[in-house]
């Protein structure tokens, strides 16, 4: 991989009471497609329908986004149940079982689905291969919302989760010449790629997804942190602390021998956690705005004297295409 460092300020002038400090902003970072589009459904679905348009679970994993769209007349719940006859549901980026959408039907709800369309790649891979009669081993984090919708997606004697390479060396599986595996799109892809290293091991027949399952914008983004921590003396990932892909970042900078350290607002950081540090590296998951990274920047600028440079590993020109419900209105 080769990268610019490309200089995106002038430096301020000296300080003698703020010690330098250079930072280096990781590209790609914060919003992918799927983050935007899901944000966009919410507030097109509130100016067609009027607020309150109710949100079943946090459209993305991100309390700034949370927040705004609360402002804007989003009522986020967890359950269907907490949802009033009469309004309209969102269902979040992460996915839903197929029982979810189904009872909103049932209740006569409106419902708008904004699954990022690369879940939904992973829904319907599932869905073909229990088709197929094959045993699914999927690679996940038991209770991520993105992991129970995909798990709703088909009968529970079919899929079998699968955590740790350990999970993968032990493993029994109901149907071992029929096999196929799948994968959370927000995985560690060093981690992945060695869990599925051991199951291609004792599994030499196990069907591989069609293309990658762990998304564009997981496996950039921690490209983009693996460029930076070689040259960092610590790194900030803004992110929430149930966001899979920024809690990735953080691992993957500390697998690079550096410091890290997972923020969800600028308030968050101590300026002496970086006493003596010199070069400091940034990035955002990809359900933070790039709001939060100015805000760290100006909080880092108000204790040190601050220069910023961006190194960019990978160029995104991804965009989806809108339910029609919404697209029209």
């Amino acid at each position: 991989m080769t990268f610019e460092l490309t200089p995106s300020s002038p430096p301020p002038g000296p300080d003698a009471s703020r010690p330098p400090l250079h930072l280096l902003i990781a590209a790609p970072r914060g919003f992918c497609a799927g983050v935007d589009r899901a944000i966009r459904i919410v507030e097109l679905a509130i100016e067609k329908w009027g607020a309150p348009v109710y949100v079943r679970h946090e459209i993305v994993h991100n309390r700034y986004v949370v927040d705004t769209l609360k402002a804007k007349g989003a009522i986020f719940v967890e359950e269907l149940d907490e949802v009033p006859d009469g309004v309209p549901v969102v269902f979040s980026a992460h996915g839903v079982p197929k029982a979810i959408p189904a009872k909103a039907e049932a209740r006569g709800l409106t419902y708008v689905d904004a699954t990022c369309p690369l879940v939904s790649k992973v829904h319907r891979q599932a869905e073909r291969l229990v088709e197929a009669g094959s045993h699914i081993l999927f690679v996940g984090h038991r209770g991520h919302p993105e992991v129970i919708g995909t798990f709703g997606q088909v009968p529970e004697s079919m899929i079998t989760l699968i955590e740790t390479i350990d999970d993968a060396l032990m493993i029994t599986p109901p149907s071992p010449d029929n096999l196929a595996f799948l994968t959370q799109t927000t995985l560690s892809v060093d981690d992945t790629a060695e869990i599925i290293a051991a199951l291609r091991q004792r599994f030499p027949k196990i069907h591989a997804p069609r293309g990658e399952d762990i998304c564009y914008a997981t496996s950039n983004r921690q490209a983009a942190v693996k460029a930076i921590a070689r040259h960092c003396d610590a790194v900030f990932v803004i992110g929430a602390p149930n966001s899979s892909n920024s809690l990735r970042l953080v691992e993957v900078a500390e697998r690079e021998g550096v410091r890290a350290r997972l923020i969800e607002r600028a308030s968050d950081i101590d300026p002496s956690w970086l006493k003596g540090a010199t070069t400091v590296g940034i990035t955002a998951g990809a359900s933070a705005p790039e709001i939060l990274v100015r805000e760290l920047v100006d909080r880092l600028s108000e204790h040190f004297t601050v220069t910023e440079e961006q190194v960019e590993s990978a160029t995104e020109d991804m965009q989806f295409k809108l339910p029609r419900s919404v697209a029209a209105s």
